[in-house]
């Protein structure tokens, strides 16, 4: 088991140690501070150090720290789908992506409360880069997706990602959370990159692929925040892309981007977590010899289910009417509702760059354009 040493969290048994070693680092004493405010210091401390193994870690004070930040930072999480999931059964959770650490933080706290296996969650490496991140990554069952590799060393980092979340979900009976493509979702377009399921395939040691992707038992998952914490921190790099520019990260982008997520408002949340994808694998098995073109319907069965369940919010609305300039969706929200996002809007966007305005709305918008295609099918 040491080849995944790279990636892998830690185990139980390393547990204690990296508490120990990172109990008094300020970053933890205000993660612990804001978990735990009227709780004195020794108290939270003392009972750290007694903590031997992820799962207490995540109960009782990850779990703590989640729901602080949604009564904090929002009005409140609601979740749709989960009786269809078995207590005791792994499952790989294939989600769409607005949010570095909240996306799956969320899916794990739902999982929780109904009773289910909590996952081992995928992460960038380029967002654990101070130490204390990386050690509480690992402490929260998350493993290193390793970026910006030259072509071989991404090829090999795919293959062993991909054989250690096989050996996850089939050996150690571990949920798995992958986003369904590398970064956030930031012009509200989700979509699943076929090279995400062609790095899931990779661990494969089945004749037919779809009979592997039945064995890890696929769930697409619909994650949509009212408003989202970091819509104007994806404006930049939008506006470079739209005008074919490279876009560079400042220093501690990723960082500011990390903390905005958690701390900035998003009023309401919902999660769905769609169907276990099983006769759809079989239809694509059927309609399709070739590899390539099996991934491509797998990937667009995983975007019809997403796109399909994504809860629209007001502020959906409202950006494809303001967009538009149209009132074709006014009759879901309120003129207040408007009002309030118009001021949102005002505060986050210099108003005199109509590129950046557009580009803004699209973000809300592009969920109501998305999802209107299966209504208009229907």
């Amino acid at each position: 088991m040491q080849r995944f040493d790279s990636i892998r969290p830690f185990y139980d048994t390393e547990v204690n140690e990296a508490i120990h070693s990172s109990v008094n680092h300020p970053m933890m004493k205000a993660l612990m501070g804001f978990t735990f405010p009227d709780v004195d210091e020794e108290v939270w401390k003392d009972q750290l150090k007694r903590t031997h193994s992820i799962r207490d870690f995540q109960c009782n004070f990850i779990y703590k720290s989640v729901q602080n930040v949604l009564a904090k930072s929002s009005e409140g999480l609601t979740t749709s789908g989960f009786e269809k999931l078995e207590p005791n059964t792994s499952y790989l959770f294939i989600s769409n992506h607005r949010d570095i650490i909240l996306d799956t933080s969320l899916l794990n706290v739902a999982l929780f409360d109904h009773g289910l296996v909590m996952t081992a969650s995928a992460i960038g490496d380029n967002l654990v880069k101070k130490s204390f991140l990386k050690t509480l990554s690992k402490l929260n069952r998350n493993f290193l997706v390793q970026r910006g590799l030259p072509p071989r060393e991404l090829l090999e980092s795919s293959k062993l990602m991909s054989e250690y979340i096989g050996q996850l979900l089939l050996r150690e009976n571990r949920s798995v959370w992958i986003a369904q493509r590398e970064g956030r979702t930031k012009d509200g377009n989700d979509a699943t990159h076929s090279g995400v399921l062609k790095m899931l395939a990779m661990g494969s040691d089945e004749s037919n692929l779809m009979d592997y992707f039945k064995k890890i038992k696929i769930v697409p998952v619909s994650i949509s925040y009212e408003y989202d914490p970091t819509d104007a921190l994806k404006m930049p790099q939008l506006i470079a892309e739209a005008n074919d520019e490279i876009y560079i990260k400042e220093k501690n982008e990723d960082f500011v981007t990390l903390l905005s997520g958690i701390i900035g408002q998003k009023k309401r949340i919902h999660i769905h977590v769609g169907d276990i994808l099983n006769k759809e694998l079989d239809k694509i098995a059927k309609d399709f010899d070739n590899t390539n073109k099996q991934v491509q319907a797998l990937a667009q069965t995983i975007d019809d289910s997403i796109l399909q369940s994504y809860k629209l919010w007001p502020t959906n609305y409202i950006a494809y009417d303001l967009l538009n300039k149209s009132t074709t969706y006014s009759h879901f929200y309120t003129e207040n509702e408007k009002s309030l996002f118009e001021r949102r809007l005002e505060m986050r966007i210099d108003e005199n760059n109509p590129q950046m305005v557009d580009s803004f709305l699209a973000m809300y918008a592009n969920p109501v354009v998305n999802k209107s295609k299966y209504l208009d099918a229907n």
